[in-house]
């Protein structure tokens, strides 16, 4: 399986990574509906024997309970991939969720997904979230002091804009970023992708099929009635008028991808990678048939002619 090279660290990562993000349960503010754990655990371990070598969880996906079910995956696992994690975003007794960049919560974060994870060092440390925006020194010194003390790898950040990046490489340099980055969310192109490039920060970006709207698998019956719990269902894109132009996307997607014997999901995923920037994309999973579904995009490349066809589709769309 080819890999890349995440910025300037000796990560060398498959183009397609493991999210971890739906598996965490609805019994949280952004979760994804009713899941199903032994199907999260196939999702992983069907992941990792399709050749996928990394995994991006966070502490606050499931309120724990992501971080605890790669665990429970890795068990057992003779070739185990690469994990990355996040911290910053932190909650309460009574499950409210709540940002600090405060060294001591760092630090009990820290802790605390080492513990769940089962492991002595994290591969990738995250920043979640640069809020409160005032504390981003406080805290990214505090992600390098937990490098220089073997807790953590590499430290990168995520959701970060031009400016914060510089505010942190200022106090050390930021080896990655994790922004949202679909053919329908391209607004890093402007200037975080170009701030990346010319400072060589690798770049794993997440949601490339839109939270599952680019899959080829979503309807308009099902979008319109997800579960109580599933975040989605307040997310625009979810809703029209932008939900039918979304699919008629889908549809232009799906002959594309039927070229090649590709799904749509494939085919938005292999388009985020196009990008010189990009180092990786994030791809959840929620068992191992949806994830038999979109690992072909490891391996699969657009040719510009499609790729420009698929923009000029998108141009066209209305507002």
């Amino acid at each position: 399986m080819n890999t890349r090279r995440l910025g300037t660290t000796n990560l060398h990562i498959t183009p397609v990574g493991f999210g971890s993000w739906a598996i965490g349960g609805e019994n949280w503010s952004h979760g994804w509906g009713p899941q199903d754990d032994s199907k999260a655990i196939a999702a992983i371990e069907k992941a990792v024997e399709l050749g996928v070598n990394w995994i991006d969880t966070a502490a606050v996906y499931g309120l724990g309970h992501a971080e605890k079910l790669v665990a429970r995956a890795l068990e057992g696992m003779t070739r185990k991939p690469l994990i990355f994690t996040k911290c910053s975003l932190v909650w309460d007794h009574n499950r409210r969720i709540g940002n600090s960049l405060k060294a001591d919560s760092i630090r009990r974060e820290c802790e605390a997904s080492l513990e769940r994870l089962k492991l002595d060092a994290i591969d990738l440390y995250q920043i979640h979230w640069p809020n409160p925006d005032h504390d981003i020194e406080e805290g990214w010194l505090t992600m390098a002091e937990l490098k220089e003390e073997g807790l953590v790898r590499h430290i990168g950040v995520s959701n970060f804009d031009a400016g914060q990046m510089r505010r942190a490489m200022a106090v050390a340099p930021v080896e990655s970023l994790q922004p949202p980055y679909s053919m329908l969310r391209r607004a890093i192109e402007t200037e975080i992708l170009p701030f990346c490039l010319e400072n060589e920060i690798g770049v794993i970006v997440y949601s490339p099929m839109l939270s599952g709207m680019l899959t080829g698998a979503m309807t308009r019956e099902r979008a319109l009635n997800l579960p109580p719990h599933d975040w989605r269902r307040n997310n625009k894109e979810f809703q029209e008028p932008r939900l039918g132009r979304n699919l008629e996307l889908v549809e232009l997607l799906k002959k594309t991808g039927a070229k090649h014997g590709r799904s749509a999901g494939e085919v938005a995923i292999a388009w985020t990678l196009r990008h010189p920037a990009v180092t990786a994309a994030i791809v959840g999973g929620r068992n191992a048939q949806q994830v038999e579904g979109t690992i072909g995009a490891m391996d699969f490349r657009l040719t510009d002619e499609e790729a420009s066809a698929i923009d000029s589709f998108i141009a066209a769309m209305p507002e």
